[in-house]
């Protein structure tokens, strides 16, 4: 099998599990976050600093690595894993949200979508089918179904529609997918805003019989209440004994609320690009390091860290940099957020093995 997924806690529909995702290239601890690599490479860190950090799997995006370099050229060098040099798990998404983004670039229609590039206006056309022959020769140990990301807020008529549309392409990139023993294909869900709609979309995707579930289109500028709300009536339609996987979703106090709604995976690009404008995740909150208030400051960025960053660069050396615009600012900034965003999800596990979930939410449900 391309998957394997043990659950180390009481199965149960929602509430915070504690399991294990075993793949072709690794173990994946979960509850895990995945540091976002789109074009397969995590921005200013190496493979070597990703493993420093202590990443397990990474995410890259089919979207972006169909336009440059081209899934040929990747598949010529032995797929992503050895294109990146990077021998641990890797997640690819398939290009729904990115095409979604194109929203006065793009056209769908029920074949797929023709879309014009971002990088040059050239045209391109991406079907069920080719977003999953694009991820087949990328080789990445996780792919994801070609779905429509419904834009909020959406009428309800619209998001009917492309609800049942995502059902039908999930259906057709299982059918197209020529590696299954290779790679685990996961089904995503949708709904928009809709209660009925999310529970309709997660039945008709089980009935796929997929390996794992994503829920998507979530975290899209909607209210952190009605996100939450809508999290909450969809995990209990999906398998207990497969992952669930909350797209798009990295900050800290929606972590922890996902966590406790039953979810197993999460990802984002947050803890990166915040560290490239100047702010650092530390156990006392935020720090915004470029500040001209830390000009003076000798002490570590965060004195509870033991990262590499924290054990050799005070903030006035860390401020100094981005007021110089030297790039090893953004790296040590970047490699610091992840390692401190990685050890929070370690001591998040722990406290689920420990029966201590709810004194650890209530610590970083207000993170900011």
């Amino acid at each position: 099998m391309a998957l394997s997924f043990e659950l180390l806690t009481e199965p149960k529909p929602v509430g915070p599990r504690r399991g294990r995702i075993t793949t072709r290239h690794g173990t994946i601890e979960t509850p895990v976050f995945m540091p976002v690599g789109t074009q397969a490479t995590v921005k200013t860190l190496t493979p070597r600093d990703l493993q420093e950090v202590g990443a397990e799997i990474i995410l890259s995006n089919t979207y972006h690595l169909y336009l440059r370099p081209g899934e040929d050229l990747v598949a010529e060098a032995g797929g992503l894993h050895s294109f990146m040099s990077w021998g641990r798990p890797i997640l690819t998404d398939s290009g729904g949200f990115q095409v979604f983004s194109l929203a006065g670039l793009r056209k769908i229609t029920e074949e797929g979508v023709e879309f014009r590039s971002h990088l040059d206006g050239s045209k391109h056309f991406l079907s069920p089918e080719r977003a999953i022959q694009v991820e087949n020769a990328l080789g990445a140990d996780i792919i994801m179904c070609f779905d429509e990301c419904i834009p909020y807020p959406a009428d309800y008529q619209y998001a009917k529609d492309s609800t049942a549309r995502t059902s039908r392409w999930a259906a057709r990139c299982k059918r197209a997918h020529q590696r299954p023993e290779e790679q685990a294909l996961f089904g995503i869900v949708q709904g928009g805003m809709y209660k009925d709609l999310r529970k309709r979309s997660a039945e008709e995707l089980v009935e796929l019989d997929f390996p794992g579930y994503a829920v998507g289109g979530l975290s899209v500028g909607e209210p952190k209440g009605l996100m939450l709300e809508l999290l909450e009536n969809t995990t209990p339609f999906l398998p207990v004994d497969k992952p669930r996987y909350l797209m798009g979703v990295g900050s800290l106090d929606y972590v922890v609320e996902g966590i406790d709604r039953g979810i197993d995976m999460f990802d984002c690009v947050l803890p990166t690009r915040m560290a490239r404008h100047g702010t650092a995740f530390t156990s006392q909150g935020r720090v915004v390091v470029k500040n001209a208030e830390y000009a003076r400051d000798f002490s570590p960025l965060d004195p509870e860290c033991d990262c590499y960053v924290c054990q050799n660069f005070s903030r006035a050396y860390l401020r100094h940099l981005f007021a110089a615009r030297e790039f090893t600012g953004l790296r040590l900034l970047s490699y610091h957020n992840l390692y401190f965003l990685l050890a929070v999800m370690k001591e998040i596990r722990r406290s689920i093995e420990a029966g201590q979930f709810k004194e650890v939410k209530k610590k970083y449900s207000s993170y900011r």
